[in-house]
């Protein structure tokens, strides 16, 4: 045997991962990217899902008090939208 094929068993080539390793961190990171787009999107979502729910309350007090005054439903609605006053009031 020669010195180069007794030797060759033990000195293996080693792979290397440098290309995994760099996709792998990508994966990583855009997976982390895309949770904290999604979390800032849902905070968006529901900060304007509460204005919504306060302006909704503003509107049913508004047709609340113009129908005490003696409207009805409709001009009530119509007032409480920006349309005209109505006349009986």
């Amino acid at each position: 045997m020669t010195e180069q094929s007794a030797s060759s068993p033990d000195s293996k080539p080693k792979k290397t991962c440098a290309g995994k390793q760099k996709a792998m961190l990508a994966y990583g990171v855009i997976q982390i990217s895309a949770t904290v787009v999604s979390a800032i999107s849902l905070a968006a979502i529901a900060f304007g899902l509460c204005a919504v729910k306060q302006e909704s309350k503003a509107f049913n007090g508004c047709v609340e008090e113009v129908i005490a005054a003696g409207s009805t439903n409709a001009q009530a609605v119509r007032f409480c939208n920006g349309g005209r006053v109505p006349k009986g009031m």
